[in-house]
């Protein structure tokens, strides 16, 4: 019996902290090889990044609006990635998920990732929508006509990568820089903007809880060490 099969009704949560992107990406793809060796059941990354924007699979030249001494003027770095869907913005105060494990159906995957960030929310007292019958664009999740959570995946051997951003007090001025998700004019909001006030920690555990609810699996916390990612612990 392998590790992925003795964890079976388990998922995996570990609290990183903040992670520069790049470092990040290095540590999804060195998860994901073991997840694909059946070395780990599936798991839950939960992080903040400093700035940067990542263009997706979709995105087009024209939705960084302004040029790259911009961007760099404001310490925010530009990442090209494989997931699906457009532009988008990472920033500290944003709370980031990345679910490594087994997608057979990538669409049901992205719902169960959307329901889950809407019954979070609904916890924290802010009523959320998703809209698949708008189309790709409008992938994530909604507060009225404002976007709140962007989402975006990569599947590949079967397994995930890539997840979710939500945002919970994080500044929403560099979404205003590029066309974000690919929808001009979209209006952007937070946990913060809509209730005035936020507590990311907080908001982590409702995430983390309601996850597993979605997948049916028993929550086991974890360090990075644990996954050999040699980080300070985070507290949980």
């Amino acid at each position: 019996m392998t590790v992925a099969d003795h964890h079976a009704h388990e998922l995996w949560v570990c609290h990183i902290g903040t992670v520069p992107y790049r470092e990040a990406l290095a540590m999804q793809e060195a998860v994901r090889a073991r997840r694909q060796a059946d070395e780990l059941p599936d798991v839950l990354l939960l992080l903040e990044h400093p700035p940067v924007y990542t263009r997706g699979r979709r995105s087009q030249p024209q939705e960084l609006v302004l040029d790259e001494s911009f961007h760099a003027t404001h310490g925010i770095d530009v990442v090209p990635v494989d997931r699906g869907g457009r532009v988008t913005y990472h920033g500290p105060g944003q709370l980031v998920g990345y679910p490594i494990m087994a997608a057979p159906d990538v669409i049901v995957h992205v719902r169960r990732m959307e329901d889950a960030i809407v019954v979070a929310l609904a916890a924290e007292g802010i009523q959320a929508r998703s809209r698949p019958q708008d189309g790709p664009d409008y992938t994530g999740v909604w507060v009225q006509e404002r976007k709140i959570a962007s989402l975006g995946v990569h599947v590949a051997r079967g397994i995930s990568t890539h997840g979710f951003a939500v945002n919970v007090d994080n500044d929403l001025e560099p979404f205003s820089w590029v066309v974000a998700c690919g929808l001009p004019g979209v209006a952007m909001t937070s946990i913060a903007a809509e209730r005035g006030i936020a507590d990311i920690g907080c908001f982590r555990r409702r995430v983390a809880h309601a996850f597993c609810q979605a997948h049916g699996r028993r929550q086991r916390l974890i360090s990075a060490r644990t996954l050999k990612l040699e980080r300070e612990p985070v507290p949980a």
